[in-house]
């Protein structure tokens, strides 16, 4: 039989499906349901817990238990379950190995292959971690496939006689996708894809969390964010006041004994209405147009083209998302798809036509987009940190792009390729891909070599990547498995033995520590650690990118921030 499934593996829930005798068809855990909550632990005899069993778990051993792993994909991060430490990829292969093994007895059959989707602004080390997991978990990953694209998978299969501009809108429990479509005669194109990787449907929580702590701090003098398991026991109730507040005006809070005071038991009672909720995350609402804007510029499509704007994720549930978009884009946005099932049905669409369940005779196309500017690192700006874009973001894939470079020192005989992924005009803040030499480059003048860097992206996540001196005809390339192949790690060697080392290190560590704390420093904070951190990795991977000084310093402020917002 050799199944392939497609599995949604989200930031909040789970869910998987399969495409067969030419229908979609959800596959159900062992609990006969569709979703699974996205959480790991290991419970008191130490055995591991996964998607229910594990959420009901949070609310008395959150200090075992893991719910939002996602988030952490592609970071340093580590998450302690009891007297251990465990990286984001080990902790989703759990959850992933699980998925498999329902979907196994659901199925009748040994399931080893799947498709699994990811935020469409995943980057390429968070979607390399995703496949990662998902062989460790014993899967064969035939494709990572963007979630607004599934999303529109799951449609388009039953409106392929449309032609229509379709915008995606996918907020999920922690990201945030954006996606431009076209279609027409059975072709699926995307146009641009864009998005927030820190925003979702946890912010919304979290701000809801923020509320409650204030009013009990005011009241009580007491500050809940300094006990675990009264944060989880807010973190449970959030969550279902934010979700009530999307049919109901107001909602009831009431947690009888959230913690002990002077001995005596203390509970927090509080109503939220609509209104506050809503007051209280406008401001997150407007995060959304920045990438809105930003997808339809890239397509060169107006408000007025729109044709459909289709919601995706729980979060959409809210009634202020539906509002703002009305708003926003003049357009009544449409619920087309199931909002928590229409990823993992269009995984299973893709997945049939990987497998030829879906006859490609039957007419259905579709095609892609790269999410990220894709180029090389020159000496354009005179500091040797110059981004020159070869393949600018939201450029349809497959695609081929040369560019026609000069080199710049005099009588060099070597020339060193570096592929940088992203948006900073400076290439060392953006993801190292790949590097490679040219050597025996005939002596010249500087500029007086040419030479032309072609890349050759395609829809399996292939980037080939070459490099030929027009003077010889020599050429050197190398092919990066953007699914698969992972960044370098730094030589610390020389950094170990540099003066001022001991600081450096007691600096990072304490960097590591402030990631993995889940409150008192803010997302944005968190953020520009890891890109503090990364700068770092690069400066040791490159050498002469960017001095130790100028990365130390820059994390020495970060923390030195940090420290005074907590």
């Amino acid at each position: 039989m050799n199944a392939i499934i497609g599995i949604d593996l989200g930031t909040s829930t789970t869910e998987a499906a399969i495409y067969r005798n030419g229908e979609k068809k959800l596959i159900l855990n062992p609990d006969g349901v569709v979703i699974t909550p996205s959480a790991v632990g290991i419970d008191e005899s130490g055995n591991w817990v996964i998607g229910d069993r594990a959420r009901s778990q949070y609310l008395l051993r959150p200090e075992n238990t893991a719910i939002e792993v996602k988030r952490k994909t592609g970071t340093s991060e580590r998450v302690s379950l009891g007297n251990a430490r465990y990286s984001p990829v080990e902790l989703q292969a759990k959850l992933l190995s699980y998925v498999r093994s329902y979907a196994s007895e659901y199925l009748g059959e040994n399931v080893e292959r799947a498709v699994i989707s990811v935020p469409a602004y995943f980057n390429e080390i968070q979607r390399r971690e995703t496949v990662l997991a998902g062989e460790q978990a014993g899967f064969t990953v035939e494709r990572i496939l963007n979630e607004p694209t599934a999303a529109a998978l799951s449609y388009g299969l039953e409106h392929m006689e449309e032609e229509s501009h379709v915008l995606v809108y996918d907020l999920g429990g922690g990201t945030f996708d954006v996606t431009l479509l076209e279609m027409f005669e059975g072709v699926l194109e995307v146009k641009a894809s864009g998005g927030d990787n820190r925003l979702g449907g946890k912010d919304f929580d979290e701000r809801l969390m923020d509320d409650l702590i204030r009013r009990f701090q005011d009241r009580y003098g007491r500050n809940l964010r300094k006990d675990r398991r009264a944060m989880a026991q807010l973190k449970e109730e959030a969550e279902k006041c934010k979700m009530s507040l999307s049919e109901a005006e107001a909602y009831h809070i009431l947690v009888p004994a959230i913690c002990v005071i002077n001995g005596k038991p203390v509970e927090l009672d509080e109503t939220i209405t609509r209104e506050q909720f809503e007051k209280m995350t406008g401001d997150l609402m407007e995060r959304t147009h920045e990438p809105i804007d930003r997808v339809l510029s890239d397509a060169g499509i107006s408000d007025e083209e729109l044709d459909l704007v289709i919601l995706v994720g729980g979060s959409t549930r809210m009634p202020m998302v539906a509002r703002d978009l009305q708003d926003y884009l003049g357009k009544a946005a449409s619920v087309a798809v199931h909002p928590e099932y229409a990823v993992a049905e269009g995984a299973a669409i893709q997945a049939a036509m990987i497998s030829g369940e879906i006859d490609p005779s039957d007419g259905l196309i579709m095609t892609d987009v790269n999410p990220y500017t894709l180029g090389v690192r020159t000496d354009d700006d005179g500091r040797g940190d110059h981004m020159s874009v070869v393949i600018p973001r939201n450029v349809t894939i497959p695609t081929t792009r040369t560019e026609r470079y000069h080199t710049s020192g005099d009588y060099q005989t070597e020339i060193l390729i570096e592929v940088y992924q992203g948006e900073s005009m400076i290439a060392t803040h953006n993801h190292l891909l790949g590097q490679f030499h040219i050597r025996d480059v005939p002596p010249k003048r500087a500029g007086e070599e040419k030479l032309d860097i072609s890349f050759s992206y395609d829809l399996n996540g292939m980037l080939k990547v070459s490099a030929k001196l027009l003077s010889t005809g020599a050429e050197k390339g190398i092919e990066i498995d953007m699914t698969r192949e992972h960044m370098a790690e730094p030589d610390l060697s020389k950094w170990k033995e540099a003066e001022g080392a001991k600081a450096w290190r007691t600096a990072i560590r304490t960097a590591e520590r402030i990631l993995t704390k889940e409150d008192e420093v803010s997302d944005d904070l968190k953020e520009d650690i890891r890109t503090a951190l990364d700068e770092l990795k690069t400066a040791l991977i490159t050498g002469d990118a960017i001095s130790e000084e100028e990365a130390g310093e820059w994390l020495r402020e970060l923390l030195e921030e940090a420290r005074n917002k907590r």
